[in-house]
């Protein structure tokens, strides 16, 4: 499992992994955290799981679609993150794409909030 979400997330551009909170997890440029892997769990969810960052709109859509497989993470759920379960057949297909959304998410520039005339 590591190994796999490790070959995804560091074929990516600019990508570095290192642990955070006791799990690996992966960063854009050193800095934003894109996904964590909890292989044994993490509190109460007690299954091997992925914490991804996610697009606007898809934590709610992936949940409604399949809540038996993905739900809001502790933490960071609030920003929207997807939390997957890996514990029964893993599409490791859908999992480069959750993880490419989620690099293309944090990697974006963030929208500057000053007001300049």
């Amino acid at each position: 499992m590591l190994a796999e979400v490790r070959r995804i997330c560091l074929g990516l551009p600019g990508v570095t992994e290192r642990l955070s909170h006791g799990a690996p997890t992966w960063f854009v440029n050193g800095q934003r955290t894109f996904v964590t892997l909890w292989e044994h769990g993490h509190h109460d969810n007690e299954f091997p799981h992925l914490w991804c960052a996610a697009p606007a709109g898809a934590q709610e859509e992936l949940i409604l679609a399949d809540p038996a497989r993905f739900f809001r993470p502790p933490y960071v759920g609030h920003r929207g993150w997807i939390g997957v379960r890996l514990d029964g057949d893993v599409g490791w297909d859908e999992i480069g794409e959750l993880c490419q959304d989620a690099y293309d998410t944090v990697s974006r520039p963030k929208k500057s909030t000053s007001r300049r005339p």
